[in-house]
């Protein structure tokens, strides 16, 4: 019982930094194309908390992909990784719960 809180925990924080690499993404896209600026204090304070929150995780996989000039695809590495990170660590507790 206590592997399935810990897979229900470990889904919910998933879905949390996927909903965050999200918010980003979109809130890169609007200052990109010039809706919100970073002048704009909460925009700035939103856009720096998302980057500390973020770019502790993303930094490693940016390291390690290839240099594919200004598209940054390591959200998209990240929310896949977690995802399949999900996957496997749920079928591993379905294994073991069918045990017991």
């Amino acid at each position: 019982m206590l592997l399935v809180t810990l897979l229900q925990i470990v889904d919910y924080l998933i879905s949390i930094v996927t909903t965050l690499v999200i918010v980003q993404f979109v809130l890169s896209l609007l200052i990109s194309f010039n809706v919100v600026n970073l002048h704009n204090n909460f925009v700035a304070a939103i856009w720096h908390a998302l980057g500390a929150l973020l770019d502790p995780i993303l930094n490693p996989i940016r390291r390690a992909m290839p240099n594919t000039g200004s598209i940054d695809f390591s959200p998209m590495v990240l929310i896949i990784g977690l995802n399949i990170l999900g996957i496997i660590l749920g079928n591993l507790v379905r294994a073991n719960v069918g045990m017991a």
